[in-house]
């Protein structure tokens, strides 16, 4: 299809609602997801390696004791902001307690988010979710970039509002040691 085509029949307002069902039509498995401002945002279908990371991310905090029910793959996450209400769908997000169902989990009881880097991700990853997951009040937002050593960037929400950096490490050196080391 062109992009007069999809242009077309794009409505005036992409809602939360209308990305969910983007998000469910999708035969190819994108991520659709939106800024708090209403930029639409399309992701690539997470790769093997991808996969792989977010898999050994998940069992690395199960392990540890986490419930499953509070370590989640993939769940929308609603983000707030001056100009309404956006949608993202971290690869991996750790909970205080089981979110409520819904399409769109709101954010009160995220411990950390974590974004694994996809090609052509990059900027989205480190800039633009790093913003709207500090302005959320997400206590920790954790990315992995896809280079040889995997290596994580932990950011933690400083007094200000905005991350810190606090570490950064391989991924191999992060699973080698306790997620309460990392996580409060």
């Amino acid at each position: 299809m062109s992009a007069e085509a999809v242009g077309m029949h794009m409505p005036a307002v992409v809602t939360l609602d209308d990305v969910a069902a983007m998000n469910a039509a999708d035969p190819n498995g994108h991520r659709y997801e939106t800024s708090p401002e209403g930029v639409l945002s399309v992701m690539p279908p997470p790769d093997s390696e991808h996969a792989m990371i977010a898999s050994r991310l998940f069992a690395w905090l199960i392990v540890a004791g986490w419930p499953a029910e509070q370590v989640l793959q993939a769940v929308g996450v609603r983000i707030s902001g001056p100009d309404g209400d956006g949608g993202r769908i971290p690869d991996v997000s750790v909970w205080r307690k089981p979110p409520s169902r819904s399409v769109w989990a709101a954010v009160a009881d995220v411990v950390l988010v974590v974004e694994i880097v996809s090609p052509g991700s990059e900027a989205m990853d480190s800039v633009t979710k790093v913003r709207e997951y500090a302005s959320a009040g997400i206590p920790q937002y954790w990315v992995v970039d896809r280079d040889g050593a995997q290596t994580v960037t932990l950011h933690r929400l400083g007094g200000d509002g905005s991350y810190e950096t606090r570490a950064r490490m391989p991924l191999a050196w992060l699973l080698q040691t306790a997620p309460a080391d990392h996580l409060d």
